[in-house]
């Protein structure tokens, strides 16, 4: 009687690991591990390149404080809307009038435009609960990229004279603009406490 199991072909044996191919196989591990920390090596260099260059293009703080605050308070307001709105929802124009009440104009206006996607965003809400969502959040955005804006100019001790004075004007066109949409939308304006004490 002849046994059908013996003459089923069995699986091919895989050779024991060696020491060679262990060590080979942690050098390749390992190798997987160097790339990964040398890519993010790479990677935060990028970063922090980027962060410098762009704060060296940035600052040219004696020509255009404006510009700086502008930018601060662009990147904040993105940051705040891009939840609701998604990334870079305000786009900074090319070239541009940097006097107090040009970029207050721009800040309130970019900002306060994306109102109807906001409100799009909150079905069902009521439009008084959704309006004081929206200014709390571009206020808290704008407030924030003043903060940062401001901070940087006082380190770079410049914060002083026309620089604060016009900085100061932009602050309070940009809150009264606020406000003044606030109104149009048929809601009483809010005054966030540091608007008060930033234009004494």
């Amino acid at each position: 009687m002849s046994n059908s199991i013996a003459s089923t072909p069995s699986a091919p044996r895989l050779p024991a690991a060696t020491p060679a191919a262990a060590a080979e196989a942690k050098r390749n591990s390992a190798g997987t591990a160097d790339a990964a920390t040398a890519q993010a090596s790479a990677r935060a260099q990028l970063n922090q390149s980027i962060m410098q260059a762009s704060l060296e293009v940035s600052i040219s703080v004696q020509n255009s404080p404006l510009s700086l605050l502008f930018r601060s308070a662009i990147d904040s307001l993105n940051e705040a809307l891009a939840p609701e709105l998604g990334a870079d929802a305000i786009q900074n124009a090319a070239s541009q009038d940097n006097t107090p009440a040009a970029t207050a104009g721009r800040i309130v206006s970019l900002s306060t435009g994306f109102f109807a996607a906001f409100k799009q965003n909150h079905p069902g809400e009521d439009d008084a609960s959704v309006l004081k969502n929206f200014m709390d959040t571009i206020r808290g955005g704008f407030e924030k990229g003043f903060k940062e804006a401001t901070d940087i100019l006082t380190g770079l001790q410049v914060f002083n004279g026309d620089i604060a004075s016009n900085i100061g004007k932009t602050y309070a066109l940009v809150q009264q603009g606020y406000a003044d949409f606030e109104a149009a939308q048929g809601a009483a304006p809010g005054t966030p406490a540091s608007a008060t004490a930033r234009a004494a």
